[in-house]
């Protein structure tokens, strides 16, 4: 797992700098490092399949880690919502949008953190523009907020992946911040 967020942080750095390249390639690496983290992981570490989703989208692919996530959900604490979120990511990834609608629903009772995202998921699965940007704006704030970073880069990831997978229907939002570069 200590391997895995630090790839991340890697390809967030080059993201950063302008290297998108760079970026596609450490994003790719670390999406293998999750993986690997969740083969050796208690069997409640579902985060680690959401960094894993989010890694590969920022790769610029997912659609095999979204299948495999979801087969490793199979039998998934129904009431976790962390569990719900790399649901919700992998049936956006693959265009299921009702079950990711679905999944989204089921990530709003877990903090505010956990609420934006699924509203977020919810809006591009729906193809609602004005939702999908405004949840995707209160993301991006609170990232600007954080003093703390899970890989010590300062950059709206998740922002980032909902973004791409908005951008795969059609939808841009216009949200500009620091902690949000151009893919």
């Amino acid at each position: 797992m200590t391997a895995a967020v630090q790839r991340d942080g890697l390809a967030q750095q080059a993201l950063l700098s302008g290297d998108h390249a760079m970026a596609r390639v450490e994003f790719a690496e670390a999406a293998k490092l999750y993986r690997q983290s969740w083969v050796q992981a208690p069997p409640s570490a579902y985060g680690r399949l959401v960094g894993m989703l989010k890694a590969a989208v920022l790769a610029g692919a997912g659609d095999s880690d979204a299948r495999y996530a979801r087969e490793a959900l199979a039998d998934a604490d129904p009431d976790s919502v962390t569990a719900a979120y790399a649901r919700a990511l992998a049936a956006l990834i693959l265009a299921d949008d009702s079950e990711a609608q679905a999944w989204a629903g089921r990530m709003l009772g877990g903090g505010d953190a956990f609420a934006r995202t699924g509203e977020a998921i919810a809006g591009i699965a729906a193809r609602d523009a004005g939702r999908y940007e405004a949840a995707l704006t209160a993301i991006v704030r609170d990232f600007e907020a954080r003093t703390d970073h899970l890989t010590g880069v300062a950059i709206a990831d998740t922002a980032l992946v909902l973004a791409t997978l908005a951008g795969r229907r059609g939808l841009a939002a216009a949200v500009e911040s620091p902690v949000l570069p151009a893919l």
